[in-house]
């Protein structure tokens, strides 16, 4: 009689794979909590250039759609893009980019996301400033494009208080519209409303409303890089610390509300969010196949 071997091995195929990743894994994590295991692959800095790129590209498209509609406006005159479609288009690019690179790097965009995300215990206070600086050049590059395109129009692609509006009203407004804008975030992130992916509806609608009605005291910006991306490279820092402080004031209360509605963060949700899942879900280039 044949003895017949202790362990099934899978057979070749989808199976097989996930059967040696496990191990892997397994074999990683001995000594250590399996929550701690499982975030292996975030830390593993050889997708970094990956999640960076990311976060340069997505906020490139996004000031490259929020500077240029203004810039447009200046240089061809009149209504050539009208206040609704000035305010709205940002919101539907950041709902696309969500959509398109979201599991990549997460799609923060946006250096209050990003702070507040880490405030959370979702994303590791190590990769927070690369981040900010891929976001700030991502904005930077989009203002130089702009520029060479259709020149410096307008207000060049500053973010401004309205007319009589203070500088001080204005970090304040911002402030209030970040809370309600990083509430959204972190709450569609958690999965506490069940959204899930489409994420990126909740942040969009958001990003329009606030605009809508916010943008004549402000410029409704909710976004360090959107604002001093053209600043420092205009040279022109004219209420630039409501742009700085008035957003990552309003990320930390809104991690506070967060606090308050749903405890401490670091749930697998809201972690997969804001660190994307590449590497951990998904890995790039052609998958085998049996």
């Amino acid at each position: 009689m044949t003895s017949q071997p202790s362990g099934v091995v899978p057979p070749p195929g989808p199976e097989r794979q996930q059967a040696v990743r496990h191990a892997e894994v397994a074999l990683r994590s001995i000594g250590q909590p399996n929550s701690v295991a499982g975030e292996f692959d975030f830390w593993d800095d050889k997708y970094e250039g990956r999640r960076l790129f990311s976060e340069l590209l997505g906020t490139f498209f996004l000031v490259l759609v929020a500077v240029g509609g203004g810039m447009v406006s200046a240089r061809f005159g009149g209504n050539a893009v009208p206040y609704g479609a000035k305010v709205v288009a940002p919101a539907l690019m950041v709902a696309a980019i969500i959509l398109f690179m979201g599991t990549v790097s997460g799609a923060h965009l946006n250096p209050a996301v990003s702070v507040a995300f880490a405030a959370r215990g979702d994303f590791p206070w190590k990769r927070v400033p690369a981040y900010v600086v891929a976001q700030f050049l991502g904005a930077a590059l989009a203002t130089w494009l702009l520029w060479a395109l259709i020149g410096k129009q307008g207000s060049a692609g500053l973010t401004l208080p309205g007319p009589g509006i203070s500088t001080t009203t204005a970090m304040l407004w911002e402030l209030v519209l970040t809370a309600g804008l990083v509430s959204v975030i972190l709450g569609t992130a958690s999965g506490a409303q069940q959204v899930g992916p489409l994420a990126a509806i909740g942040v969009g609608s958001y990003i329009a409303l606030a605009g809508l009605w916010g943008s004549p005291v402000s410029g409704a910006s909710m976004n360090p890089a959107r604002s001093l991306g053209p600043a420092l490279v205009k040279g022109d820092w004219t209420s630039w610390w409501a742009y700085l402080a008035g957003p990552v004031a309003g990320g930390a209360v809104a991690v506070g509300f967060a606090y308050v509605l749903r405890g401490r963060g670091g749930g697998r949700s809201g972690v997969s969010a804001a660190e994307g899942t590449l590497g951990a879900d998904w890995h790039p280039g052609p998958q085998p196949r049996p």
